[in-house]
């Protein structure tokens, strides 16, 4: 058996996780949990990532010693830091406004079917272009000299080396998801300094050794090698769907997004797919995450926020017995991105479309889980037909999969089976490609049928005729 730590970041909590491998096992435990709540700072929503580095800290410490860490986070936020290597303030958070009327001044310079066109990306307001398009002009980049993803930047203060690593540079809409490289004609065009950027990773590949006062800090001795992994969740993630025997299937990445769609050979960077806002991130093994982003279980989350926490399991079966989409919303509406009064922005959105206006924390709950079921649906129907994929069957991993009304809602609208787990796939990802450097695992087909093994998971049929949702989704579209 060896043993391998997965630091998994999320964009409420953070985990340190061990999974333990053998030539026919795979066991994976919490070491340490630790919240990740965002600051509101006059300068606006910043993250807490000190708090964030003492949790991994911590979390290294309570996991004892280890044959290997990897590190995944959320996408496109970064730390900049000054030529002595500091730390120039805390990282902007992605729900910050100050990307707020940015990507028409990037179009205006480069237009946003061609920007589509070299890069493959989805638009969405906070992609780290545009957040670097809304800092041009600010102190702190104009004195960086080197610019870090989260996950890059915690590595480095692991290891005292720096890098960038492929799948999450592939969100921040500077990559050409063909060349597997930077996008350098949109950069120049743009006016953005590629050499602020540490030098590509791929996963896999070693990212230094933990530094003596981190041996020292957590009590492990060296050395403890750091191995680059799918440092975006989703990259993590998806690696972790237990596909086997050449199932065609779409995966749903569940969470406080859901992520929809199909694992791809080759980018779709045509009109229809721009028009349709799905998003051409890069994979393990020279993969495509073909999918779309929609709001998840964000819309959940601050409801009971604001309810005041009551028990999600009596909320749940509260809304399993109100009438199926009297109501939904559109689950990826930039509307529904900033926090705070939820349920009344489901409230005014369900008002002003003149649906019934949910009223009781059960019939919200209803209406976003419906939504979302919907969102799914659209999302997974129209990935097939831009990408010329049928699928057969859809896989959900991640912390949704603890959801049944959500997974049972799912495959009714997709007319699909769903097969739920495992969900914590994000670090069980992180923990195979750790594993598969070392030379423990083989390939992504021997990754995934080691999972299926091994991982509980449950399978759901579709009950009923997709009429109902197709009808709903059509009402939806008038609105």
């Amino acid at each position: 058996m060896k043993s391998y730590v997965a630091v998994d970041l999320g964009a409420s909590s953070g985990r340190v996780m061990v999974g333990r491998l053998g030539p026919d096992s795979l066991d994976l435990t919490e070491a340490h949990r630790f919240p990740n709540r965002p600051v509101r700072t006059p300068e606006g929503l910043r993250w807490d990532i000190l708090s964030l580095y003492a949790g991994v800290l911590d979390g290294l410490r309570a996991a004892g010693q280890a044959d290997s860490v990897g590190i995944d986070s959320w996408a496109v936020d970064y730390g900049l830091l000054d030529a002595d290597g500091a730390l120039l303030g805390n990282p902007v958070h992605y729900r910050d406004a100050r990307t707020e009327g940015v990507a028409e001044k990037v179009w205006a310079t480069v237009p946003a079917d061609e920007l589509y066109a070299r890069t493959g990306l989805q638009y969405a307001p906070f992609n780290t272009l545009y957040q670097l398009a809304a800092a041009r002009s600010s102190a702190q980049l104009a004195h960086a000299e080197r610019l870090l993803l989260i996950p890059d930047l915690l590595s480095y203060w692991l290891t005292g080396r720096a890098g960038t690593e492929l799948t999450n540079a592939s969100t921040t809409q500077l990559i050409d998801p063909r060349t597997r490289d930077w996008s350098y004609d949109v950069t120049s065009r743009l006016g953005i300094d590629l050499t602020l950027f540490a030098p590509l990773r791929r996963p896999g590949d070693p990212a230094g050794l933990l530094r003596p006062e981190v041996l020292e800090e957590t009590g492990l001795t060296g050395p403890v090698p750091v191995t680059t992994v799918g440092s975006h969740d989703t990259a993590s993630a998806v690696a972790a769907v237990p596909a086997t025997g050449g199932e065609r299937f779409a995966y749903i990445c569940t969470g406080t997004w859901s992520l929809a769609g199909l694992e791809l050979d080759a980018p779709v960077l045509t009109e229809a797919s721009r028009a349709a806002n799905f998003t051409n991130e890069l994979g393990l093994d020279g993969t495509v995450r073909y999918l779309r982003n929609i709001m998840g279980l964000w819309l959940l989350q601050e409801c009971v926020r604001s309810w005041g926490n009551p028990d999600l399991a009596t909320l749940l079966g509260e809304a399993a017995d109100v009438p199926p989409l009297r109501s939904v919303v559109d689950a990826g509406d930039a509307a529904f991105l900033a926090p705070g009064r939820m349920p009344a922005r489901i409230a005014d959105a369900c008002r002003d479309a003149g649906l019934p206006v949910p009223e009781s924390p059960a019939e919200v709950t209803r209406c976003i889980l419906d939504s979302l079921a919907l969102a799914h649906r659209r999302a997974i129907t129209e990935a097939q037909a831009l990408a010329d994929r049928p699928v057969d069957v859809v896989h959900i991993v991640g912390g949704g999969t603890r959801n049944a009304l959500l997974c049972q809602l799912t495959a009714d609208a997709c007319g699909l089976p769903v097969v739920a787990g495992p969900p914590e796939a994000a670090a069980l990802g992180n923990v195979l490609v750790q594993a598969r450097a070392d030379g423990l695992v083989g390939d992504r087909a021997a990754m995934r049928e080691l999972l299926a093994r091994t991982q509980p998971l449950t399978r759901y049929e579709p009950r009923g005729s997709t009429a109902v949702w197709q009808a709903a989704e059509e009402r939806l579209a008038r609105q």
